[in-house]
């Protein structure tokens, strides 16, 4: 609970490109309406706290060969927002050489090719992942560089009734497909997909990571002295998902690492090999990951083929002694761990890895959607509290105010105590372990009461501004009290059963 197209895409009649060309040497403008509201967007709704943001530079001349930011957001959608996204892309269509709108009534998923490395590295970013989302895009000319172009990409679905909207914004600059994809070619750099290696990673309900990034060597000896700065790649997270490809004249050994939230890099890391023409799938998790057993057994660890050592097969690097991402034991392979997992963790990741994509992606949205209701229970008191913040006149207007807002505060905490409820039942329908429900009742029931508390404070707070409180506010607060005592009588209940 606590817990981003190949060039684009192009194959759907929604697609419409415009008059602009990307090898033209005309001046390009920046599409000043839709950076415009991207920005409003993520500075009013965004959250800034999990954005993706990453940037790339050539490691030879040190100029900027991508950056990406991606930016998730929740906000009403029959506000003014939304709309105004529909006008700033429609105003600076003029301005791109590739514009697409897909609606919901269209399955196409859109992925972005960020190129580095002069175009030997590609990050793939999923921009629409699912057929529920409206997306709008562009690419445009950067005005900086002739070698880079500019992506722009906005996608939402509707949630609660088609009363929230909950999307992503992504702006890209990377190096222009179409330019080095044909300029490789015609030197002899660039083959077909027989000599591409592609990392699809997922990462697990039980991280957070937002970044990884790529080591690769020749021999398993030259992987063992590569120094932490030594990486050739990012690979940032969009949407749960993380990708890299390269061009590979021959079998490599490389590794996948973590960077942590202050910019530090994990302790732990996987070791794979890197065969051309092959696809690793992983999925990565708190101290170990799921392996690509297909891949191991026809040309990795298991095939009698590998570069790597077999201490690093074990998990071990050869000269530090640190420790590898332990993959999950299958088919009678045992790889013996060098983190030991509590059983109740093993039994919360079985259950996670029992689940259908449809299952995930419900409770995805639910627990979307309930932070999503916490938020507007918040926003339902700003209101006041910029009435409060206003001095001592203040009291003469406060009980107004209180009483307007009542019966927006009433139907937010209606909206949450469902959204928490209908959390609770999927999750129980979905039978998952006895040391995952402990965790719920305990620290997820907390969360929830945490919220009501903080409201029967706000309302102890205008009762001492003002001396008394109206029926309407009596009211409001009563109810909020009985949602107290709903969801402590309900964990209570549940912890007294853990003893």
């Amino acid at each position: 609970m606590k817990r981003i197209f190949t060039m684009l895409l192009i194959a759907c009649s929604t697609i419409t490109t415009a008059s602009a060309d990307p090898t033209s040497t005309a001046p390009q403008k920046k599409p000043e309406n839709v950076i415009r509201i991207m920005n409003t967007l993520i500075d009013r709704f965004g959250a800034k706290e999990r954005q993706i943001y990453s940037v790339n530079r050539n490691p030879n001349t040190g100029t900027i060969e991508s950056s990406i930011r991606a930016v998730t957001f929740y906000c009403d959608a029959p506000g003014s927002y939304i709309p105004q996204v529909v006008d700033c892309f429609t105003k600076d269509e003029p301005l791109s050489y590739q514009f697409m709108h897909l609606t919901n009534s269209n399955d196409q998923k859109v992925i972005v090719d960020v190129l580095t490395n002069n175009g030997q590295n590609n990050t793939q970013v999923h921009v629409r992942t699912l057929k529920e989302e409206e997306l709008w895009f562009m690419c445009t000319k950067n005005p900086e560089n002739p070698q880079l172009r500019d992506v722009y990409a906005i996608s939402w679905k509707y949630v609660e009734n088609k009363r929230v909207a909950s999307g992503s914004v992504y702006m890209i600059t990377s190096l222009r497909p179409d330019l080095y994809q044909k300029n490789m070619s015609s030197a002899g750099l660039l083959s077909d997909n027989k000599n591409t290696f592609t990392i699809d990673g997922r990462v697990g309900y039980d991280l957070n990571d937002s970044l990884y990034v790529v080591y690769i060597a020749d021999t398993a000896e030259e992987l063992n002295n590569v120094k932490d700065s030594d990486f050739v790649a990012t690979m940032p997270v969009v949407n749960k998902r993380f990708t890299f490809s390269i061009e590979l004249d021959k079998p490599k050994v490389g590794r996948i690492r973590t960077v942590m939230p202050d910019g530090s890099l994990c302790e732990l890391w996987t070791n794979l090999d890197f065969v051309p023409g092959e696809t690793y799938r992983i999925t990565t998790h708190n101290g170990y990951y799921d392996e690509d057993r297909d891949y191991e057994q026809r040309v990795g660890r298991y095939s009698g083929k590998s570069l790597l050592s077999e201490l690093q097969k074990r998990g071990v690097d050869d000269a530090s002694g640190k420790i590898e991402w332990d993959p999950r034991e299958e088919d009678g392979v045992t790889v013996e761990p060098e983190i030991h997992l509590s059983q109740s963790v093993r039994d919360i990741e079985a259950w996670r890895f029992s689940l259908s994509p449809q299952q995930e992606i419900a409770l995805e949205q639910k627990s979307k959607n309930l932070r999503s209701c916490m938020k507007m229970v918040q926003d339902a008191y700003e209101v006041i509290a910029n009435i409060m913040g206003q001095g001592p006149a203040f009291k003469a207007r406060l009980g107004i105010y209180v009483d307007q807002q009542c019966d927006e505060i009433l139907k937010r905490n209606k909206e949450l105590d469902k959204a928490f409820s209908d959390m609770v039942k999927s999750i129980k329908a979905t039978n998952p372990p006895q040391s995952f429900l402990d965790e719920m009742y305990s620290e997820g029931f907390k969360e929830i009461l945490d919220v009501f508390t903080k409201q029967n404070n706000s309302f102890n707070e205008f009762f001492m501004a003002r001396g008394s409180l109206s029926k309407k506010a009596k009211k409001t607060q009563k109810y909020i009290n009985s949602l107290t005592e709903k969801y402590m009588t309900e964990m209570t209940k549940h912890l007294r059963v853990m003893k």
